[in-house]
């Protein structure tokens, strides 16, 4: 069936009003973009930011030729948002199997030496290359964002011989996303990682991604913080624990992630910003010592071995 879109830059009118209008006019989805390119920085606890100028795409089904149908809508529109019709922009919209045509931009890549990230409708043909097949999804973590980067090419980094880990020694991501670096690291020879999320769509993205990786059994995903806790430790701890998250939240973190690590256990932390670094590197000063590893496009990673 035929699908039209609407476009609307904002400027001004309060996103969500105009986002529960779309949807009770009969919109079947709404997108909220950048006009200008500016960027979003950190935001805080909770709180949901959108760009200084935005713009929003209503999408409903109907022709663009049935043009009473189509002015129906505007001016009902333009009427429950006390807008000039001008400010609409009406396009219609090519059929396709669009489930499947946003994946065309995405294609394999690689973190360092042989770690790969390869989309299902692609392959990798890399002499000694480990790959991890992987589509977008809800869940953050498809490797094409600077802290992802940093945390893959840190893990193809530690590879060496045929485990990353020795077989009784076990790996901890904290805020999985997608289970991306877990299932890595499960890819490139460590034997047993735990995943663990607050998002229950991580934790269903993470089962169903290492399943896709032939690496269910070995991928552990825990929902509960204090759950991960008592199962890590009952291992002696881990020997790797990487957390991909935002700065606050990691140095609020730092006596939980710390307690997680065997006693010479690797700590790598992403998702800070490069200014963000020395305040994350005070908050663990006493529990693990840790430095800048590498930097990327303005974002840092840290690691550092607990000691004792």
């Amino acid at each position: 069936m035929s699908q039209l879109a609407i476009t609307l830059d904002l400027d001004g009118l309060d996103a969500e009003f105009v986002e529960e209008t779309c949807f009770d006019s009969g919109a079947v989805s709404v997108v909220l973009t950048d006009q200008r390119d500016d960027a979003i920085l950190e935001p805080a606890p909770g709180e949901v930011r959108l760009w200084p100028a935005t713009r929003l795409q209503a999408i409903f089904m109907g022709s663009i030729d049935d043009t009473a149908a189509v002015d129906a809508l505007c001016d009902h529109l333009c009427t429950r948002l006390g807008i000039e019709r001008s400010r609409l922009t009406i396009a219609a919209i090519e059929e396709k199997a669009w489930e499947r045509e946003w994946l065309r931009d995405f294609h394999p890549l690689q973190f360092g030496r042989r770690l790969w990230i390869c989309p299902t409708h692609a392959t990798v043909d890399a002499e000694g290359a480990v790959v991890v097949t992987l589509d977008p999804g809800l869940a953050f973590g498809t490797g094409t964002h600077p802290t992802t980067r940093l945390c893959l090419e840190f893990l193809d980094s530690r590879f060496a011989g045929d485990a990353l880990l020795a077989e009784d020694e076990c790996l901890v991501d904290y805020g999985c996303g997608s289970g991306i670096l877990a299932i890595a690291a499960l890819r490139l020879g460590t034997r047993a990682a735990y995943a663990h999320d607050i998002d229950p769509q991580a934790l269903i993205a993470s089962r169903d991604n290492a399943a896709l990786n032939g690496v269910a059994d070995a991928l552990h995903c825990v929902a509960s913080a204090d759950e991960l806790s008592t199962l890590v430790a009952n291992r002696g701890g881990a020997k790797i624990v990487l957390a991909n998250i935002l700065s606050g939240p990691l140095c609020e973190l730092a006596p939980r992630l710390t307690a997680l690590l065997t006693n010479d256990g690797i700590l790598v932390l992403a998702g800070l910003l490069d200014e963000q670094a020395d305040e994350v590197i005070r908050a663990y000063s006493a529990l693990v010592p840790l430095s800048r590893w590498r930097t990327l496009d303005g974002w840092t990673c840290l690691v550092g071995q607990r000691r004792g």
